[in-house]
């Protein structure tokens, strides 16, 4: 017991190393933690303070899950993970909490609301590195994840706010070469632990490594979406391609590029049943513990298909912002980001009785890791 603590105290007070290998947003990183033989422990903070210009009345940021919480100090995500890893078997299970579960799990029922992964895998032959991992799991979904800590910007993208940050089902890995992985989803549906219909949907990513500072990602989805909230949804196609970039110098970048297609009974030959959106981040590193980060983004879903626009308007906007990131040691990080959201059409609510094209956000956040 007393060596188990005094490692648990190290994990505290150590810098924590950083993998030299760029992340795959789908696969959290397990380079952290305190390891004990097989067990390793980790756990994770990010709080924020973030004032919307709009001054939304209800409090909440509209369109996003993650940091949404206006004029107040709040946690957006904070977990404990505990991984096990043996030479052919692992789990792990990362109960979570904070506005970020408090939005983005709001379908599903009980205990499973607290759950960011709980998976258990096993290594179908010895001498292969082929795995089936089974339970909650994360998604493989454009660039940027739940945990801000591992990407450019401190708020998310559009693109990550409207596909899966969390999967219920079955992952199959399948190393092609070295450079080359493949990954097989057979899942519950879009973003779904609680099954919505009788429905099974494939999702798949081709992970490309030319070297060890680029990671280029191909990503499907194929599942019928009908629920008892949208009954007239049939079957939704999805694809994104990401590229991130981490360099060892001065420039770190990351883009993506999606679209998705829903078949929807009701407006079955129509176009607009398409959304896709298109991003491009960037940071300087001026110092080793001080960098700016940049973005550009348009997100289009003129049918609302992923966003209900406050207003009648379809959802059609760009954004654009600026990151301050400071570094005072390895496993905290504090961010400050300004953040500006433009349109075609009167988005976004002033007031009650005026609404306007566009609308400023001021987010500042720390995360700190072990």
């Amino acid at each position: 017991m007393r060596l188990f603590l005094l490692h648990l105290f190290l994990g505290w007070v150590t810098l924590t190393p950083v993998s030299a290998q760029v992340l795959n947003s789908g696969l959290m990183n397990s380079d952290t933690g305190e390891h004990i033989g097989n067990l390793s422990i980790g756990a994770y903070l990010d709080t924020y303070f973030g004032f919307d210009f709009s001054r939304p009345e209800d409090g909440q940021v509209p369109y996003f899950v993650s940091m949404n919480r206006h004029n107040e100090a709040t946690v957006n995500l904070a977990f404990v993970d505990i991984r096990y890893e043996s030479e052919r078997v692992r789990g792990r299970l990362v109960p979570g909490f904070g506005t970020y579960i408090n939005a983005n799990y709001q379908n599903e029922p009980g205990t499973l609301k607290n759950l960011v992964e709980a998976s258990v895998g096993f290594q179908v032959f010895k001498e292969k590195e082929i795995w089936v991992d089974f339970g909650i799991l994360g998604s493989p979904y454009t660039n940027e994840s739940a945990i801000s800590r591992d990407h450019l910007m401190y708020t998310r993208s559009f693109a990550p706010e409207y596909v899966p940050y969390y999967l219920s089902g079955a992952k199959f890995t399948l190393p092609l070469s070295g450079k080359l992985t493949a990954y097989l989803y057979l899942l519950n549906g879009w973003q779904q632990i609680r099954d919505q219909n009788r429905g099974k949907a494939l999702g798949t990513q081709l992970e490309y490594r030319p070297d060890k500072k680029n990671l280029i990602n191909w990503n499907t989805y194929w599942g019928d979406e009908r629920s008892s909230d949208r009954p007239e949804d049939r079957l939704r196609a999805f694809s994104d391609v990401y590229w991130i970039h981490d360099g060892d110098g001065k420039w770190d970048f990351t883009s993506c590029l999606y679209a998705g297609f829903q078949n929807n009974l009701m407006d079955r030959f129509n176009s607009k049943v398409f959304w896709w959106q298109a991003n491009f981040i960037a940071r300087y590193h001026f110092t080793e513990k001080i960098a700016l980060s940049g973005r550009m983004e348009y997100f289009s879903d003129p049918n609302s298909i992923q966003i209900t626009a406050e207003l009648q308007p379809p959802f059609q906007a760009f954004s654009n912002g600026l990151c301050l990131n400071l570094t005072p040691q390895s496993n905290l990080l504090l961010r400050i980001e300004g953040r500006y959201f433009y349109s075609s059409e009167a988005l976004f609510q002033q007031t009650a009785q005026q609404t306007s094209k566009d609308k400023f956000w001021m987010i500042s956040g720390i995360t700190f890791s072990f």
